[in-house]
């Protein structure tokens, strides 16, 4: 009788243990959508000039950021970043990085593969045109701006330095923001997202 109690107890304590571990909420650094969204259809050119389109999401949880190959900081940081933490959520589930170049007029294929080749070559360095590459930006709820003054100069690209997640269904799950602090450009806290991904990915299953 008292072992069979026990036996009881302990599956109730497993039982408060399992749901407590459900309920833990992201940091204030990600937005997590409770309804994940769907995406439309696009397509984009990757380092090697294949046609990538919503299929190459499906499977995978995918890593998408925006940036340029002319960047300054923000972009290689960033980057360096996700090669780390990617080693981390691959061992978690299977996962994709996208980086999205938003100057698609310099940043042709060689320089993506170029530029994608020093951080990790298994990462996709995609683009495409600004007619097209603008709404796909949109619906992975980021955006651009291009500061071009028309004189045939350098120019900046303003973009959001968050990272949008896609799930394996190929629907917008998350939005990992950085940090923000006076003096230092906008970083992402590597051990927060990576923290944040193994909620939103135990929420999944």
């Amino acid at each position: 009788m008292r072992l069979t109690l026990m036996f009881i107890s302990l599956g109730i304590l497993l039982s408060i243990l399992t749901a407590c571990k459900s309920d833990e909420i992201v940091s204030e650094l990600t937005v997590h959508y409770p309804k994940p969204k769907e995406l439309k259809s696009f397509e984009l050119l990757d380092q090697h000039e294949r046609v990538v389109t919503n299929q190459d999401l499906a499977g995978r949880w995918n890593l998408l950021f925006l940036g340029y190959t002319s960047c300054p900081d923000i972009c290689p940081m960033t980057l360096s970043k996700l090669t780390h933490i990617n080693t981390k959520i691959s061992q978690l589930a299977d996962s994709q990085v996208w980086f999205i170049s938003v100057d698609p007029n310099r940043d042709t294929s060689v320089k993506r593969r170029a530029y994608i080749d020093y951080f990790d070559n298994s990462f996709i360095a995609a683009t495409q045109q600004h007619k097209q590459l603008f709404p796909f930006v949109r619906d992975i709820g980021l955006i651009y701006a291009i500061n071009d003054d028309g004189s045939g100069g350098d120019y900046f690209v303003d973009h959001s330095a968050s990272i949008a997640l896609i799930n394996p269904q190929g629907k917008l799950e998350a939005i990992f923001k950085p940090e923000f602090k006076q003096g230092e450009v906008p970083n992402i806290n590597a051990d927060k997202m990576v923290r944040d991904f193994r909620i939103i990915l135990e929420k999944s299953k």
